[in-house]
């Protein structure tokens, strides 16, 4: 019997230690304390945005030609109405030159034929004095009248020439107008395309020929993002946004929606979006912006502060968490109704109450309701 016993023991020893050594162990997880704090409601752009000028032109010259002036090189700054290139045109310069001339030469002609039309309507009326006084015929009076209506029908041609000369003048000019480019705002010269002496290709609708001056006024600035569809009946003018830059990491720049686009857009193999744009609320907080920097915006729908609140990633699907028993060492799974919400911070506002502790590392093997844990985080 004393055998027995001894081999009893024994065995239950060795299932002890088998039980022991074969246990599962606790799941170490990270755990977050449920607390007050400030949630808001929140919407993001789909695509990275850009920093865009509020006014930029490309220019291109109306005809093509060779470039013979060329008064400005990328980087500089320009005034409103300077020239910044033109075109070969001597035979504009030429064509104008002859219609000058042709306006001069018809204004003596206007000269000659009015002057004449004078002379010819006093002499006209000395016949009809002297007709009226018997000395002469009705017939030669007549016919001094009608020469007198004829010398005033060639002044007034002669003046509808001058006209005609001024238009044609006016014409060349605007013509030597097609092979020049003018400021048409104060702005930097952002690229040129083309150098001097070279031949200049303007940009027809649907070529895809670059422009020969990209003019920017980088005194104005805000910024266009692409905003899912779904999102797009909660955005108005007017929204605070927070911005940030890739070009300034870490800073945060306050803004207010601008403009929201009147349409959708439809890119093939891309989500439908809707285009907004953002002004800087302070726009010299942001340093020197350069125009193309990508940009991100959160517009901001709502918010609370001190609200009770957690980790939205901490939420699985259906509104459900795992919250931290400390008296068992298990999870239980709670349902929580949620409020305002981003994708950080989600408000809580019935399941869960201020000092209780959830899971935040759902994505570890064996999390789930009912495991034994153990914390490894506050």
């Amino acid at each position: 019997m004393r055998r027995i016993a001894l081999i009893v023991t024994a065995l239950i020893a060795i299932g002890f230690a088998l039980f022991w050594l074969t246990r599962p162990k606790p799941i170490p997880v990270a755990l977050k304390e449920v607390a007050t704090g400030k949630v808001e409601a929140t919407l993001a752009n789909t695509r990275a945005g850009t920093v865009e000028a509020c006014q930029r032109t490309k220019l291109s010259t109306i005809i093509g030609g060779r470039i013979e002036y060329l008064g400005v090189k990328e980087g500089d700054k320009v005034k409103k109405g300077q020239l910044l290139l033109k075109l070969w045109n001597d035979d504009q310069q030429a064509q104008a030159a002859l219609s000058q001339a042709q306006v001069a030469l018809a204004a003596k002609r206007v000269d000659e034929a009015c002057i004449a039309a004078v002379n010819a309507e006093k002499e006209a009326q000395r016949q009809s004095d002297l007709r009226s006084k018997g000395f002469v015929s009705t017939s030669r009076e007549e016919a001094a009248r009608t020469e007198a209506d004829v010398r005033r029908a060639n002044c007034n041609t002669a003046k509808a020439d001058v006209a005609q000369a001024e238009a044609k003048l006016k014409a060349t000019r605007v013509e030597q107008g097609r092979v020049a480019l003018y400021a048409p705002f104060d702005g930097t010269v952002a690229k040129i395309v083309g150098e001097l002496g070279e031949y200049s290709t303007p940009s027809p609708p649907g070529v895809p020929t670059p422009p020969a001056i990209d003019l920017i006024d980088d005194s104005c600035l805000y910024v266009k993002a692409p905003m899912d569809e779904v999102d797009a009946p909660k955005i108005v003018a007017g929204q605070s946004v927070r911005i940030t830059l890739d070009a300034l990491p870490g800073k945060t720049l306050p803004g207010k929606v601008r403009r929201v686009a009147p349409y959708v857009s439809a890119v093939e193999k891309q989500a439908r979006t809707v285009d907004i744009e953002v002004d800087f609320d302070q726009p010299e907080a942001a340093g020197k912006l350069l125009v193309g920097y990508s940009a991100d915006v959160e517009i901001i729908l709502d918010g609370r502060d001190n609200t009770l609140r957690i980790p939205t990633a901490a939420i699985q699907e259906g509104g459900r968490v795992l919250r931290y028993d400390p008296d068992s060492g298990k999870l239980e799974e709670r349902r929580i109704r949620a409020g305002l919400a981003n994708w950080e911070f989600t408000e809580v506002l019935d399941g869960l109450a201020a000092g209780d502790r959830i899971v935040t590392s759902l994505d570890k093997d064996g999390v789930k309701a009912g495991a034994k844990v153990t914390p490894n985080a506050p």
